[in-house]
């Protein structure tokens, strides 16, 4: 394998630093939706995270997910087509 890390490796690293999570689970699922329009051929387009910390406590659906998608940032999140989040303390 070569040196260059995976999207769906990305994702779970800036996560796991922004977050600490308890529990953590990032599924490239980009197979599933070859072929669709804004799916590139290439793959690593279509992501599902179920993401457990502390971080979230108090915190309502849409400051989660803004919190996650600061924490990834604008270049990672600019190459993710699609981005399920199942978030929670």
């Amino acid at each position: 394998m070569s040196g260059k890390m995976t999207v769906r490796q990305e994702i779970e690293d800036k996560l796991s630093v922004a977050f600490s999570p308890r529990d953590i689970v990032v599924v490239d699922d980009s197979a599933s939706h070859a072929g669709h329009a804004g799916a590139p051929a290439a793959g690593q387009s279509h992501f599902n995270v179920m993401l457990r910390s502390a971080d979230f406590e108090g915190k309502n659906r849409v400051a989660r997910h803004r919190a996650v998608h600061a924490a990834l940032g604008p270049e990672l999140i600019g190459r993710i087509h699609a981005l399920a989040l199942d978030l929670d303390v």
